[in-house]
């Protein structure tokens, strides 16, 4: 379970973007440049949640019971709560 929210950080210079889990708290420092990090945008699915992908396409799947899209890794769907067939890959 990820309790802390992922952020699309951003090296103001450079343009170079990173996604991190961020502490509210921390001031987070680019490695190359020495740059504080501006955050640019909050990943879906927001914190506290079950998965660690990202809402992107290639990350979804349609529930079998709702057609409500839902990540791939997740075993239940969070809109019904039904179990999502299994994924042959």
């Amino acid at each position: 379970m990820r309790l802390m929210q992922k952020y699309r950080m951003r090296t103001p210079s450079t343009g170079r973007e990173v996604i991190i889990a961020v502490d509210p708290e921390k001031v987070y420092i680019d490695r190359d440049t020495g740059e504080v990090l501006e955050p640019v945008a909050q990943l879906l699915p927001l914190a506290p949640t079950a998965s660690e992908l990202p809402w992107a396409i290639e990350n979804l799947r349609f529930c079998d019971h709702c057609d409500q899209l839902a990540q791939k890794d997740l075993v239940e769907c969070p809109w019904c709560g039904h179990r999502m067939a299994t994924l042959i890959d």
